[in-house]
């Protein structure tokens, strides 16, 4: 039986004196999604971070034998650059095409526009083509809802879907519903401050 994705036994995390995840113990096979939810402060970017290997832990403990693909609340696209020049970053061999890639998330037309021209939604769009493009198994998506229409969102079902039905695995976080099919689900809850301590 392969690996877990990824597994978490008793993270704790504290950015400068504050507590932000308390003994967080999950884990992610392949094709399967876990959304995390909770109010805002809850520690759910810190905890994706935390997968990333962008955030070190307190204590406990990460496995995580997969690459992970990464979707921020920015974008991190070059501004300068058509969508086909940043795409053109991330294209790896054996994953399908850009072309088809443009196409599923409508951005064709946009393919030789400098990104810097784009709305919001398009940008999110692209940065959203820059994962698929990815061989990472295992994406990692903060609020990947962000600025999309109702077109768009139905387009990022399609692709987060399939990417499962490939044998991938999503954690993502949201304020609003995604379009996702069976999923997991983990509510984080903000660490109480301790008394004296204001924030």
């Amino acid at each position: 039986m392969p690996p877990p994705l990824v597994e978490l036994s008793s993270i704790s995390v504290f950015r400068g004196e504050r507590l932000v995840l308390k003994n967080i113990s999950t884990h992610l096979e392949a094709c399967q999604a876990l959304l995390l939810t909770g109010p805002n402060g809850a520690g759910k970017s810190t905890l994706l971070r935390v997968i990333a290997g962008l955030c070190p832990v307190s204590s406990g403990t990460m496995e995580r034998p997969c690459d992970v693909a990464w979707l921020g609340h920015l974008d991190a696209l070059k501004p300068a650059l058509t969508v086909r020049e940043n795409l053109q970053f991330s294209l790896k061999l054996g994953q399908g095409t850009l072309k088809d890639c443009l196409a599923s998330l409508s951005l064709t037309a946009l393919a030789d526009r400098p990104v810097r021209l784009l709305s919001a939604g398009q940008k999110r769009r692209v940065a959203l083509a820059r994962i698929t493009l990815s061989k990472a198994p295992l994406w990692l998506l903060d609020e990947p809802s962000v600025g999309l229409d109702q077109a768009s969102l139905e387009q990022l079902g399609t692709i987060m879907n399939t990417h499962l039905a490939q044998g991938g695995g999503i954690i993502a976080t949201s304020h609003v519903p995604l379009p996702l099919g069976h999923h997991h689900t983990l509510k984080l809850q903000a660490p109480p401050v301790p008394a004296g301590v204001f924030l």
